[in-house]
C-alpha cells in the first residue's frame, strides 16, 4: 500500500483512501464538458443545504453529541442522507468527533490546527493511516443499531445512489454540478470547521481550547461556526447562543419538534449562556497549561540559574542549612525576580482569555504548572551548587493546619509553593487569599 510521510507530527497518508476523494474534485472539471444547467445548477444548491442540514443535525448534534431525542426512522433518514454526503460512517464520524472533544487542540486531538498543521487538520486527517478505524466502544449507544451498523458497512452507498438520482434527474450536468461540485463544497464547509474555527474568529467563552465562533462559517455550515458557543456547552442542540446568531439547523429541528418528529431538545442554562458559569477542573487545567506556554521556563530556569553562580549566593546552600524552619529568610529575593509575578499571570490571562468566574484558578493553577517546568529546567541544568530534585510540591494539596515549614498554623486557603533545593525546601513564593505574595 502507497503511502506519503507528511513530517514527524503527522501519520501516514494512505493513497488509495485518499483517491476517491481526489477524483471527486478532479471530476468537477468535467463541467467543461457536461455545461452547467439551470436544473444541474438548482439540484445543487438544493442537495447542498439538505445534506448540510443532515451533517449538522445528524452527524454532529445527534449522532455525537445527542443534544435530542427521535425515533428510530427519522434516525435512520438522517444518518442516511448525511453519509450522502460522502464524510464516511455515521459510526466513524461520531468517534473521530466524540475523541477530538475528549482531547480538543491536544497532542492526542485529531485533527488540531495548533499541533498538526492547518492543511492536515482540515483534509489529511481523515486519511490518516491510524483514522480508518472506528472506536466503536466509543460509539456503542450508536452501534446497538442494526441498521446504523448496515450503513456503516456500506458506507458509500448512500453517496453513490444519490449521484445516481442528479444523473436521472438532469443528465451529466446534474452528476457533475449537481452532486459532485455540492459535495466539494460540502467537504470544504465542513473542514473549515475543525481547521478555520479553530484559528480564526471570537471566542466568547473560556473552553481549554482554540475554538472560535465564526459568523461566516455559521452561515455557510447552518450554524456550526457558533463553535466556541458549541464547546462551552456541548450537548446544546442550539449552537447560536444569542438572537442574532442565526442557526438554520436548530431552527428547523425546533419546526420539527413543534411536529412531534424530535423532542427532548437540549439547551444551555441561562448561567452557561450569560457566561456566569464555573468552569470544569478539566477546562481550568487546559486554559492553565495555554497561559503557562506563554512563559519560557528555561529562561527563568537559566536566570535562577545564573544567579546561583554568582558570589552573592555562592554561601546559599550553608545558609539554608542555617535557616532550617525559615528556608526563604535565606534568600536575597533574587529568586522571586526571576519568576513572572501573579499580576503579571493576570494580566496575560485576561488579555488571553474571556471574561470568566474561574479566572482566578486558571492563574493559579498556571503560576503552579510553569513553577513545575522551572523546577524541572533547574534539575536538567549543571550548577555548582546542591542537587536540586525535581519534585515541587503542589501548593494546592497542602494541608490546611500547617505550613511546609513545619513552622506553626497557616490560614485556610494559603499554602506555600517550594523547590526542593539539596534536600532542604526552597520557597520562592507564597500565595495568599488576595493574590500571590
Amino acid at each position: 500500500m502507497s503511502k506519503i510521510h507528511v513530517g514527524e507530527q503527522h501519520d501516514d497518508i494512505v493513497y488509495p483512501s485518499a483517491l476517491p476523494f481526489a477524483l471527486i474534485h478532479l471530476g468537477c472539471a468535467a463541467a467543461f464538458w457536461s455545461g452547467i444547467t439551470w436544473q444541474a445548477a438548482v439540484l445543487g444548491i438544493a442537495i447542498y443545504w439538505l445534506r448540510m442540514f443532515a451533517i449538522s443535525a445528524g452527524y454532529h448534534r445527534y449522532f455525537s453529541h445527542r443534544s435530542y431525542s427521535t425515533g428510530r426512522l427519522f434516525q435512520f433518514i438522517l444518518a442516511a442522507l448525511a453519509q450522502s454526503s460522502a464524510q464516511k460512517s455515521i459510526l466513524w464520524w461520531a468517534a473521530k468527533h466524540r475523541r477530538h472533544h475528549l482531547h480538543s487542540d491536544s497532542h492526542r486531538d485529531v485533527h488540531s490546527p495548533r499541533h498538526k498543521g492547518f492543511v492536515y487538520s482540515h483534509v489529511g486527517w481523515i486519511f490518516a493511516r491510524q483514522h480508518g478505524t472506528t472506536d466503536l466502544v466509543k460509539v456503542a449507544d450508536l452501534a446497538s443499531f442494526p441498521e446504523l451498523r448496515w450503513l456503516h458497512k456500506f458506507e458509500v452507498l448512500p453517496a453513490i445512489a444519490l449521484a445516481a438520482c442528479c444523473f436521472l434527474v438532469a443528465g451529466w450536468s446534474g452528476l457533475v454540478v449537481g452532486f459532485l461540485w455540492s459535495t466539494v463544497l460540502l467537504y470544504h464547509a465542513t473542514f473549515c470547521i475543525n481547521s478555520l474555527a479553530h484559528v480564526h474568529g471570537r471566542k466568547r467563552y473560556v473552553t481549554g481550547d482554540d475554538s472560535r465562533n465564526n459568523w461566516l462559517l455559521a452561515l455557510l455550515t447552518m450554524g456550526e461556526g457558533w463553535h466556541n458557543n458549541h464547546h462551552a456547552y456541548q450537548s446544546s442542540v442550539r449552537q447560536g447562543f444569542r438572537w442574532w446568531e442565526v442557526d438554520m439547523t436548530f431552527y428547523i429541528l425546533k419546526a420539527l419538534s413543534l411536529l412531534g418528529i424530535v423532542w427532548n431538545l437540549k439547551v444551555p442554562p441561562e448561567q452557561v449562556r450569560r457566561n456566569q458559569h464555573q468552569l470544569g477542573a478539566r477546562v481550568i487545567n487546559r486554559a492553565a497549561e495555554q497561559l503557562a506556554r506563554r512563559f519560557n521556563p528555561e529562561r527563568i530556569a537559566l536566570a535562577i540559574t545564573s544567579a546561583m553562580h554568582s558570589s552573592e549566593l555562592s554561601a546559599l546552600p550553608e545558609a539554608i542549612n542555617e535557616a532550617n524552619s525559615h528556608a526563604a529568610d535565606a534568600l536575597p529575593g533574587i529568586h522571586l525576580n526571576r519568576m513572572p509575578t501573579r499580576n503579571e499571570l493576570l494580566g496575560r490571562a485576561q488579555a488571553m482569555f474571556a471574561r470568566t468566574r474561574s479566572l482566578d484558578e486558571i492563574v493559579d493553577r498556571a503560576y503552579h504548572v510553569l513553577l513545575e517546568s522551572v523546577a524541572s529546567h533547574l534539575a536538567a541544568s549543571p550548577h555548582d551548587g546542591p542537587p536540586i530534585s525535581r519534585k515541587l510540591l503542589d501548593p494546592f494539596d497542602v494541608p490546611d493546619s500547617t505550613d511546609m515549614t513545619g513552622n506553626g498554623k497557616t490560614p485556610a486557603g494559603q499554602a506555600e509553593a517550594f523547590l526542593v533545593l539539596g534536600g532542604r525546601q526552597l520557597q520562592v513564593l507564597r500565595p495568599y487569599p488576595g493574590g500571590w505574595s
